[in-house]
């Protein structure tokens, strides 16, 4: 069974981690860690805000190097635990980047967590795992904190 674990970082993403590794078969599975980090969007062109660019274009980085970490981290767990697991990262728009690698990679199930917005802030942000759930062509297991 091919699994996808999406994940962010944070403590829905670990209580995710811990599902994935509790009641699934490590023998039978192969999961890939993945975290998407959104691209940077400048409301200026570059040109119009001196040094600006460079502080983005750092904090970027810092992101993707903080993403290849987690991924790691949360990869090498899992191997210890007898899973098959590998990391990515890519750089892209969230939702659709993990239906796009799920697809191509032949995922079985898309694992991840659910922050639990409600209200107005879900409204303006939207729901990663609602809109995961609702598109993806493989089956969707979303974790929330107890």
């Amino acid at each position: 069974m091919k699994i996808l674990l999406a994940v962010d970082g944070s403590k829905f993403s670990d209580a995710a981690a811990q599902v994935l590794a509790s009641r699934f078969r490590k023998e039978d599975a192969q999961v890939l860690v993945l975290q998407v980090v959104e691209p940077l969007v400048f409301s200026t062109p570059p040109q119009m805000s001196p040094g600006y660019a460079p502080e983005m274009a750092a904090r970027l980085q810092e992101q993707l190097k903080q993403a290849k970490d987690y991924t790691a981290r949360a990869a090498e767990t899992l191997r210890a635990a007898g899973f098959k697991a590998d990391s990515r990262v890519v750089e892209n728009e969230v939702r659709t980047a993990i239906l796009d690698i799920a697809a191509e990679w032949s995922a079985d199930l898309v694992v991840l967590g659910s922050h639990g917005q409600k209200g107005l802030r879900r409204f303006l942000l939207g729901s990663v795992a609602e809109f995961v759930a609702r598109h993806a062509r493989s089956s969707v297991l979303v974790v929330r904190l107890p």
